[in-house]
């Protein structure tokens, strides 16, 4: 059987303003806040949560952010598969 060909999840202009955004970041004058009127940004998580939203408010191709009750079940599904491999690697 052939492969399906993934679809991509950022468009590719997406990802050059995160990479604007990381280029700021490394050079530290990343700001955070309304306007940029916060501080410093400090991780590179942050670099890129501002490059997406940033994106975002351009029009472009960004997936919707996960809602918190959805984050929350991969996060216990996660959590369900850890300890029931560990059980069965003790017997």
């Amino acid at each position: 059987m052939a492969r399906k060909a993934k679809k991509r999840r950022y468009s590719r202009s997406a990802g050059s303003d995160v990479e604007s955004e990381m280029r700021r970041y490394k050079k530290g004058t990343a700001k955070s806040g309304r306007g940029g009127r916060g501080g410093r940004v400090k991780s590179r998580k942050q670099a890129i949560a501002i490059g997406l939203s940033k994106a975002r408010k351009k029009g472009k191709k960004v997936p919707k952010k996960a809602s918190k009750k959805t984050a929350k079940k991969k996060m216990a599904k996660r959590a369900a598969k850890k300890t029931s491999k560990r059980k069965s690697a003790k017997r």
